[in-house]
């Protein structure tokens, strides 16, 4: 039996959170800086990288939560992990090119394995200091690798909780997103003049049940 790996969260990160099923499988244990989170793709060392890259891609500073917090790792771990891991969905024949922007990613390596040669490059990342994480960062930012590691370092940041990013809706709290509100009617008279400010909802408490994640369902 293969033994489980672990991404250990901050607990202050998930807060009120801590032991909900938020992402469907949380693990109540806590370590002595966290809790762990089960990885689906990731091993334990691999996750740290990634954390650590996302992290200076997106920082904990004074206009709030980072990466860490948000929990971006387990969204990218996710990911990784289901068909769009794979390439599921997308045509993969060749020819295999270097293209456009506008046409997109042509080439054959699929995410689950451009991210593992990703990490090969980033070697020891999570160990070194600050400075030389960001010029390791600045040496591959126009490999296929980091533009996808950004990108999914910003939606990990900012979806819907069900997709285990955005941990208490940390995201959406920075830039005063509602949630996906159905309609505003009831609203438009108690603020008209106003600005509107509300508490995020997740989907999940818009629609008051569980919501299954596309990256969960069976293949």
């Amino acid at each position: 039996m293969k033994r489980r790996e672990f991404l250990i969260v901050p607990a202050k990160a998930l807060g009120g959170l801590l032991l909900s099923s938020l992402v469907g499988e949380w693990m109540p244990a806590v370590a002595a800086d966290g809790v762990k989170v089960p990885l689906r793709f990731f091993t334990a060392q691999e996750a740290g990288v990634i954390q650590a890259a996302t992290e200076r891609i997106f920082p904990n500073d004074a206009s709030g939560p980072g990466a860490t917090e948000a929990g971006v790792t387990i969204y990218i771990d996710r990911q990784l992990a289901s068909p769009y891991g794979k390439d599921k969905y997308r045509y993969t024949k060749g020819p295999w090119i270097e293209s456009i922007p506008e046409h997109g990613y042509q080439g054959k390596e699929t995410p689950a394995q451009i991210y593992r040669a990703g990490i090969k490059l980033l070697g020891d990342f999570a160990s070194v200091p600050g400075e030389e994480q960001d010029a390791r960062l600045e040496k591959i930012q126009e490999t296929f690798f980091f533009r996808m590691l950004r990108a999914h370092t910003v939606e990990g940041m900012f979806c819907d909780p069900l997709h285990g990013g955005n941990i208490g809706m940390v995201g959406w709290k920075m830039i005063g997103y509602p949630g996906p509100r159905m309609s505003y009617r009831y609203e438009i008279d108690k603020y008209f003049g106003k600005a509107y400010v509300a508490e995020p909802k997740s989907l999940e408490q818009i629609l008051r049940h569980p919501v299954k994640a596309v990256e969960d369902e069976a293949e």
